[in-house]
């Protein structure tokens, strides 16, 4: 069994040399799929996977011992899976473990009101099982990447804790979500520098064909309805800058 943390090392970073397997939860409550996964993720050889067919006793068991990945169905039988992803982003163990969403649901909105609530990718069903193996190791790899040191930005009336996923405006605190605060850390490492839509799609969603490019508008958007205004700068025709 691997701990939390096992992304930071790969899955290559056991003791004495052994193989370290990332664990996956899988939320589905459909037995067949749910299978298929499980099989496919285990053949792969870099995955650990534990299925569950409930939400309600997936977020318990992943409170007390979150897993390194989350594969979530949306259409469970006992809560719906943006909630599972809601509750997930508000605890301080879970709210940066990586979540995939795997849904029939191929409706733009719906793909919008996922990553608002904290998802870092949205596969819809059918799916090639190739391509999500390697949507679920893009999103460990980048979760356990150097830059997930414990670095604090702090201008005087904001701060920003990248370690404890906290933001703090002039003393007082500010909930954002998952993205919003990746994207909002994005552009303060970009040192003042223009970053376009195209550049943050393919760092933070990984596969830009999949996302619209408005998807980070409306990130932004809400960056500066809870930050103000002047939070993210918009070069016209090129992207946005976290202003110096």
């Amino acid at each position: 069994m691997t701990t939390r943390g096992a992304a930071a090392r790969g899955p290559e970073g056991g003791a004495a040399g052994a193989p370290q397997r990332w664990r996956v939860a899988v939320v589905e409550d459909d037995d067949d799929l749910a299978y298929t996964l499980v099989y496919n993720l285990k053949k792969d050889g870099r995955f650990e996977p534990e299925r569950y067919a409930g939400g309600l006793i997936a977020l318990d068991e992943m409170t007390l011992r979150p897993p390194d990945l989350v594969v979530l169905d949306l259409n469970l039988p006992d809560v719906d899976g943006l909630t599972i992803c809601r509750e997930l982003r508000k605890g301080e163990a879970t709210r940066r473990i990586p979540i995939v969403m795997l849904t029939a649901r191929a409706e733009e909105r719906d793909k919008l009101l996922g990553f608002d609530l904290g998802a870092d990718d949205y596969v819809t069903k059918p799916f090639s099982m190739k391509e999500l193996l390697a949507r679920l190791a893009a999103q460990l790899r980048r979760s356990g990447s150097p830059d997930a040191s414990e670095d604090v930005y702090d201008d005087g009336r904001l701060r920003v804790d990248r370690a404890r996923h906290l933001v703090e405006k002039e003393g007082r605190a500010v909930h954002l979500t998952k993205k919003e605060f990746d994207l909002l850390w994005l552009l303060i490492r970009s040192g003042g520098r223009v970053v376009s839509r195209e550049t943050i799609l393919s760092r933070l969603w990984d596969y830009a064909a999949d996302v619209e490019t408005r998807t980070v508008d409306v990130h932004v958007r809400s960056l500066r309805k809870k930050l103000g205004e002047g939070a993210v700068e918009t070069v016209v025709g090129v992207g946005y800058r976290f202003p110096a």
